[in-house]
């Protein structure tokens, strides 16, 4: 915290701060403040508040001052970021398979990361352990028909056609997206488990008014777009099968909102790119869903589904990936009592650390070794949580 203010907390080595809002339309207008102060900031804006990523760090300051001037508040104890760790004895050919699948670029550290920051970076690390047989955790990857079909990772296997496995046998289900319907007027868009338009920009300007005008429509309509600002592009996003009437709940066709915002996109200058799209969700697969649902709800301080027959569970602020339980068998034990390959890291600021640890203990979280600022948790049934300050 040193050096960038009371908002501000580091997390996963970003200064992160999270700024509540009363509306979208207030969200676009501390964004507004901020592409002046810090263009190259990773904004996300939703109709509860706006997320700041700085990195480096300095105006950092500056940006609190403009929440102030706006009458905006911080509130850092809701900050998280979650990321997907994958163990590997082949940590090359594992890489290279889900470079091609998920469109990530590499890093120095020797995983993967959504060029977007957007959808969970992938860490890879090396692991002499064998664990041969099926992990109860697998991927959900949705991207453009188009790109699905450049990864070309292999022949599809599952009931669906779509699940391909890396060179351990870490799965994924590669789903090709389709069109928002059929109209020109929505041709921006892709369904991607949710409906999403990417934007390149080629104005801090052009962008702060295509923010703004996507606010200020989906204000009027009661809808709880998602808004992401990166360098040179907008992302206009539902939100998980938020298109979907059922979903939302409102007296609303999505599909009129997004033409409308099309029409205000290319209106200001804006190109929409259609190879961009994409979502990432977690699958778990759980004997007893119920117990599971309601430790990582818990945990990760995530929001049940509201429809009946629906697993998910969200992040209120849709900003980490949705994670989903499947029922398997009871009398699959060996499976059970692996290791998985896969587990998933934490990330919180380090004065809420011991608080959410004690959460996630009391939710039935079984503690199995600690370090400094790092404590490995295992659910009620052996799938692992790092939790990381």
């Amino acid at each position: 915290m040193t050096g960038i203010g009371t908002d501000w907390r580091t997390v996963d080595g970003v200064a992160t701060a999270w700024f509540a809002v009363p509306s979208l339309t207030a969200g676009a207008g501390l964004a507004a403040r901020i592409l002046e102060l810090a263009p190259d900031a990773a904004i996300d804006l939703r109709a509860t508040g706006l997320r700041v990523r700085l990195d480096p760090d300095e105006r950092a300051e500056a940006v609190s001052a403009a929440a102030r001037d706006l009458g905006l508040a911080a509130d850092p104890a809701v900050l998280q970021h979650l990321v997907v760790v994958v163990e590997s004895a082949n940590p090359s050919g594992v890489r290279s398979f889900w470079q091609d699948v998920l469109g990530y670029a590499p890093t120095d550290a020797g995983g993967l990361t959504d060029p977007l920051r957007r959808d969970p970076a992938l860490r890879i690390r090396e692991s002499a352990e064998q664990r041969p047989l099926r992990n109860r955790i697998h991927l959900d990857v949705v991207r453009p028909a188009a790109a699905v079909e450049r990864a070309r990772p292999g022949e599809p296997s599952g009931p669906y056609g779509v699940c391909h496995a890396d060179p351990d046998g870490n799965e994924v289900d590669l789903v090709p997206g389709d069109p928002l319907g059929e109209s020109p007027g929505t041709s921006d868009w892709q369904v991607v488990f949710g409906a999403m338009a990417c934007y390149r920009v080629t104005s801090s300007a052009q962008q702060r008014d295509l923010a703004a005008a996507a606010a200020a429509l989906a204000d009027d309509a009661g809808f709880p777009l998602l808004v992401d600002l990166r360098p040179g592009l907008v992302v206009i996003d539902s939100g998980k099968d938020q298109a979907d009437a059922d979903a939302h709940g409102l007296d609303l066709d999505f599909t009129d909102l997004a033409a409308r915002i099309q029409a205000t996109a290319r209106d200001l200058g804006a190109t929409a790119d259609p190879a961009l799209p994409r979502f990432v969700q977690l699958f778990l697969d759980a004997t007893d869903v119920a117990a599971l649902r309601a430790f990582w709800t818990a945990a990760l301080g995530y929001t049940a589904d509201r429809r009946v027959g629906v697993s998910d569970i969200h992040d209120p602020r849709r900003l980490d990936p949705v994670l989903v339980f499947q029922q398997i068998d009871a009398s699959e034990a060996e499976r059970r009592r692996q290791r998985n390959r896969v587990h998933v890291e934490l990330a919180v600021p380090a004065d809420v650390a011991r608080k959410r640890l004690a959460t996630v203990l009391g939710a039935g979280g079984r503690l199995v070794d600690e370090a400094e600022g790092r404590w490995r948790v295992t659910d009620p049934e052996g799938n692992e949580l790092v939790l990381r300050a």
